[in-house]
């Protein structure tokens, strides 16, 4: 045999080795046990609302993708496959059902599908619809949201005359269209809404004079798009609104610069958050990959704990509508142990969660897929397993 044959098979063999550890270690991986006790929470129609949400999941990478500038020209219907290679179909829904999720976020950029005056296109709104209604008619919870637009809703005083020209147009449409949906139908202003490229457009800076005016133009866009989804009547008049603080951040909404938009429907304001926390271990490359230290999950009881003291504990609901970590090397067991310590976290507190599902599974990118959209598949079924039996308020022990 010579030698090069030899060397060959020997790399073979180690690769199978160490893909067979990673598989055991993949099997291996169990569901904690955790006794987090649930905290009292007001006795509102608005809080029974967050219950009935339960688990959500996020339809990622799909109608939220954009052309970019190499790929103006492409067919807008082609848009969806574009970052997710496979197109959205009812056997997803299905399956995502079936898995326990009860509620489905459904983030849509517009901007490739709108003519000069900012009309939709038909044909893309037929699909989102189409969409939609594969998730509401199976009785689950949806929710529909304007997502990566960052540059028409930018939240600036130079911009702000087209921000709100651009957030009244497709609210206007896209509250005509949905308006005899009932409340399982939620409607998202926007998705993280920032500066883009500035300095702080992912940090709000209190002693920053434009993360301040920014601020101010977010609590005009979200009045704006609260205004404009009530006066399309129907079941729009009352149905659930979320309205983002800067970037979606927790802390944008837990300052006094946050202003919750008036209503003519009583209490029927959700607060719309992101959080990816402790953000070394969630979302930062590399950061760690590991979680399980007091300092990482006090961050956690610390974000959620503000929540809970300015909104929910006053009535007041909030989604945390994106949260995840993704898959650094063989961390399985990691990512299971704090995927169950967010939920009951957030569940004690009446939080309901949504995972971000990127379809993405392997490679340098961002690694958050859940379902496999090909095989109908759950590659990681002990993070759903975790979710599943710590999601949702109910699902815990009663405080005492």
């Amino acid at each position: 045999m010579k030698k090069g044959t030899c060397m060959l098979i020997i790399l073979c063999l180690l690769m199978s080795l160490a893909a067979g550890i990673a598989a055991a270690e993949g099997a291996a991986a169990q569901v904690p046990e955790l006794t987090i006790k649930r905290r009292e929470i007001p006795d509102n129609e608005a809080m029974a609302f967050l219950k009935s949400i339960g688990v959500g999941w996020n339809l990622g990478n799909t109608f939220d993708a954009i052309k970019g500038d190499w790929n103006r020209k492409a067919d807008e219907m082609t848009v969806e496959t574009s970052w997710v290679g496979i197109k959205t179909t009812e056997a997803m829904i299905e399956a995502i059902q079936n898995a326990g999720f009860t509620a489905i976020r459904v983030p849509v950029s517009w901007h490739d599908h709108v003519d000069e005056n900012n009309q939709i296109s038909e044909k893309w709104l037929n699909r989102v619809q189409e969409v939609v209604d594969w998730i509401y008619s199976r009785g689950m919870h949806v929710i529909l949201n304007i997502h990566h637009d960052e540059d028409q809703f930018l939240p600036t005083l130079e911009h702000k005359e087209a921000s709100a020209q651009y957030v009244e147009a497709i609210w206007t449409q896209l509250a005509a269209r949905f308006r005899d949906y009932d409340d399982r139908l939620i409607m998202e202003a926007m998705n993280e809404p920032r500066m883009v490229g500035h300095a702080n457009e992912w940090r709000f800076d209190a002693n920053n004079a434009d993360c301040v005016s920014a601020a101010g133009v977010l609590n005009e866009l979200n009045q704006l798009f609260v205004d404009t989804v009530r006066a399309s009547g129907g079941n729009n008049a009352t149905r659930y609104l979320m309205v983002p603080g800067y970037d979606a951040a927790p802390g944008s909404v837990l300052n006094d610069f946050f202003v919750l938009p008036k209503d003519t429907a009583d209490n029927k304001l959700i607060v719309s958050v992101h959080a990816y926390t402790p953000y070394s271990f969630a979302l930062e490359m590399p950061g760690t990959d590991s979680f399980g230290t007091q300092s990482q999950k006090q961050e956690i009881v610390s974000f959620m704990n503000g929540l809970y003291d300015k909104y929910i504990k006053n009535g007041i609901p909030v989604v945390i509508g994106e949260f995840g970590a993704m898959v650094k090397g063989d961390n399985l067991q990691s990512r299971v142990d704090w995927t169950a310590f967010y939920a009951a976290t957030a569940g004690a507190r009446n939080l309901p969660v949504f995972w971000w599902d990127n379809n993405v599974f392997s490679g340098n990118g961002e690694r958050f897929g859940l379902l496999n959209r090909k095989t109908l598949s759950f590659p990681h079924q002990q993070i759903v397993d975790a979710l599943m039996r710590y999601g949702g308020y109910e699902k815990l022990p009663e405080a005492k």
